[in-house]
This record gives structure tokens, C-alpha cells and sequence, in this order.
């Protein structure tokens, strides 16, 4: 776990991927895309089971670690229509949303959200328009900064290139702080990444062997 302050905010960023924003006993995640395999498989393509059980797993295991009481979806919590209407992939949820009754759950919508609708009632997720106020961040799927606001986002699934030991090039997950736009890393067990642009005083965090590591500004 990394601490620094963001628009006045102290932000603990995670190895899991995640932001853990103390003030508010919050969790903040991005692009969980559940439902992904599934859809997949459903258009015939060959690709691991369980990954949807392994995210929600590991949320869970944040929210008891940091005592959490509330998780912010930063979009993309489902991954399609197909997600939506997956037996294996709603039963996952309803397991895991009763064995988390009391937790409040809110999904600030993204692009997929709109294609795969909101979650389903039986889920109490309380589905918003970005941007969602907290403290004095604005919190949204697209990385935008409104007029005189610090943002933290998603959408991007950031990652970094870095060399390794052997002389390999390894791709790390990343946060990644460009002017007032936070953007989290992805938070699914089965999402892409996509390389980040680095400009001056870009603050980038990678993630690798379970550690948050700042990385020198170019």
C-alpha cells in the first residue's frame, strides 16, 4: 500500500488494484467487467472459468481487510448484455452480495454499463451518472476533470513498460496521475491493459510482486 494526497484527499493506492479512500471507510474500483468469460464463451471463444468468482473474491477480501463500508464501481462493472443474463455469473454475484448484506454499493456508469444495463435490483447496487461527488474528488468512468477538480477514473486500463532484471521488458498495471485525472488500473481478473502516454510531472505508480511503486517522473 502507497498514501499520497490527491486534491486534498489522502488516497491509499493497493496492489490489488484498488483505492482505499480512509476518510470514507470507501473502497474505489475500476472496470470489474464481470461477466466477461462468460460472454466470451458465449460467442464461442475458449477462455478460463472462475474469473468473475476471483474478482468478487478478492473484493471481498479487500473490504474485510480495510473494514470498508462502501465500494464505488468506477464503471464497467459488467461486461455486456450477455454478462447480464450469464446463470453462472448472476449466481456468483447474489453469493457473494449475501455474504456482504450490510456493504453499500454504488456504480457510477460507464460505456459498458450502458450496453449491459444496470445490475440487477436484487443486487442494491445504487447505479449514478458520473461524476460522484465524495469529499473533494469527482468520481467518474471517463478520466475528465471538470473545472477546478481532481478527478479519479477508469476506462483507460493503464499500464507501463519497464525493464526487468534480465533485461525483459515487462508490462505492469499502473496508476496513473496526469494534471487532475486519477486513472486506476483495472480491476477484473480478465481485462486487457493498454499502454499509457507519460507527459511532464505525470505521477505513475506500477504494481508488481503485490507492491505499489512509484516510478521516476521523465
Amino acid at each position: 500500500m502507497l498514501t499520497f494526497e490527491w486534491g486534498g484527499e489522502p488516497l491509499a493506492l493497493l496492489p490489488q488494484r484498488a483505492v482505499l479512500l480512509a476518510r470514507h471507510d470507501t473502497l474505489v474500483v475500476a472496470d470489474a467487467h464481470l461477466g466477461k468469460a462468460a460472454s466470451f464463451r458465449r460467442l464461442g471463444v475458449a477462455v478460463p472459468r472462475g474469473t468473475t468468482s476471483e474478482t468478487l473474491a478478492q473484493l471481498g477480501g479487500l473490504v474485510e481487510r480495510h473494514g470498508a463500508r462502501r465500494v464505488i464501481f468506477l464503471g464497467d462493472f459488467l461486461h455486456s448484455a450477455h454478462a447480464q443474463n450469464a446463470a453462472s455469473t448472476q449466481a456468483a454475484l447474489a453469493r457473494w452480495r449475501r455474504a456482504h448484506r450490510g456493504l453499500e454499493l454504488t456504480l457510477v456508469r460507464g460505456n459498458h454499463d450502458e450496453r449491459a444495463g444496470d445490475p440487477p435490483p436484487a443486487l442494491a447496487i445504487d447505479a449514478v451518472d458520473e461524476p460522484l461527488e465524495i469529499g473533494t474528488l469527482a468520481l467518474r468512468h471517463h478520466p475528465e476533470a471538470p473545472p477546478g477538480r481532481h478527478v479519479l477514473a477508469g476506462h483507460w486500463h493503464p499500464c507501463v513498460h519497464v525493464g526487468g532484471r534480465a533485461h525483459e521488458r515487462l508490462r505492469l498495471p499502473c496508476f496513473w496521475f496526469s494534471g487532475r485525472a486519477g486513472v486506476l488500473p483495472a480491476f477484473g481478473a480478465f481485462t486487457g491493459m493498454h499502454p499509457i502516454r507519460r507527459g511532464p510531472g505525470d505521477r505513475v505508480f506500477a504494481v508488481a510482486d503485490a507492491q505499489v511503486r512509484e516510478l521516476p517522473e521523465i
